[in-house]
């Protein structure tokens, strides 16, 4: 009997998208393919660069803080490769890149070391993607959705609301011009001060007066007729010490909903560890010891401004909003879509098929 050998079409090869989160505290990558509801994750990896470490004194990348996130990204670079040819790419960096006055000369060596083309991309569109990644979380019951997704250096809060065949549109955002990185670096004192805190909490409900009185959500929210999902390492971090966590787990804590009530004693018990025990705490760690008090001033600023009775924790965000955009949204295939086509060799490093997680 003859041997057949099947092969499969090249169009039948299931299509491989990339994403490229770079942040002012963190470089993030996802490579997903997609599937009929949302997407199949093939790798992710996740560093802390604090890319705009320092901004704030200058609107300056400091070499060091460009050196770490061009390591990082060079790994990126040899993940994509290794799994090239790739459907289509999306490399974006947001608030500090932004910021920074020498942010073009740090893309232009990005592009020089590691061959990645980035993007950065507005306050606006970083909002947009985020309520994207938020997207499979959405209580499909609702018709309303508050997305507070907190950065390193801004923080992007979008109202969207849900058609009756399920797509989204915003229908506002406001952006705070500070993230858990220029917080924590504008109150550098071991530990955040009470007065601190309180500046934060107080600033955020000012900030956030032009947009209650033209959207009107303090009487939704109260009524419970809208969603709010944060996202953030802050937010996941409030997860975990909600569910006692030995360590961090993803799947316990991505959907996760947490009343106002175990939210204000999750916040409360991270306060009381002081810097050096939520530098042991095992889900926050001592990279983001600082990080993880600001974030939770900036968080207790939104929910004291707004009656939120429950907010659903996302471990997604911007990442994910890019990959459901490039493969569901036909005018965003086209970003970088031949850049990884060639097959490059594969690099022991990479050996392990294993996500890396975040």
């Amino acid at each position: 009997m003859q041997n057949t050998k099947i092969i499969k079409r090249a169009d039948e090869q299931p299509k491989i998208y990339a994403a490229i989160d770079l942040g002012t505290n963190s470089c993030r990558l996802v490579i997903a393919s997609p599937t009929p509801t949302s997407f199949h994750l093939i790798e992710s990896f996740s560093r802390i660069t604090r890319l705009g470490e320092g901004i704030i004194n200058g609107n300056i990348l400091s070499k060091d803080a460009i050196k770490r996130t061009i390591k990082a990204l060079k790994i990126c670079s040899g993940v994509i490769n290794e799994y090239a040819p790739i459907y289509a790419s999306r490399f974006v960096a947001t608030a500090a890149c932004r910021r920074a006055d020498n942010c073009k000369d740090f893309i232009n060596a990005v592009k020089q070391q590691t061959g990645l083309n980035i993007e950065i991309i507005s306050s606006r569109e970083e909002a947009r993607l985020a309520v994207v990644g938020c997207v499979p979380l959405l209580n499909r019951s609702l018709k309303r959705v508050l997305v507070f997704d907190i950065g390193g250096g801004s923080t992007e809060i979008s109202l969207a609301r849900v058609t009756s065949g399920g797509k989204t549109f915003i229908e506002g955002y406001v952006s705070l011009p500070y993230g858990v990185v220029t917080v924590s670096e504008a109150f550098p004192n071991k530990d955040m001060t009470k007065l601190a805190y309180d500046t934060i909490v107080e600033r955020t409900g000012q900030l956030l007066e032009d947009f209650e009185n033209k959207h009107h959500i303090f009487e939704a929210i109260k009524n419970q007729e809208i969603q709010v999902i944060g996202t953030s390492g802050t937010v996941t971090v409030l997860g975990a010490v909600q569910l006692n966590l030995p360590r961090y787990n993803r799947s316990a804590v991505d959907g996760l909903s947490i009343s106002r009530q175990d939210l204000e004693r999750s916040i409360t018990k991270i306060r009381n560890l002081g810097v050096e025990g939520r530098k042991k705490h095992p889900c926050i760690g001592p990279l983001k010891a600082d990080l993880t008090i600001a974030g939770c001033a900036i968080i207790d600023g939104i929910c004291s401004f707004w009656p939120v009775s429950e907010i659903t924790v996302a471990d997604r965000g911007i990442r994910e909003g890019i990959l459901l955009d490039m493969m569901h949204n036909r005018k965003h295939k086209e970003y970088n879509h031949n850049f990884y086509r060639k097959k490059h060799k594969r690099n022991k490093f990479y050996a392990n098929k294993q996500p890396r997680r975040d």
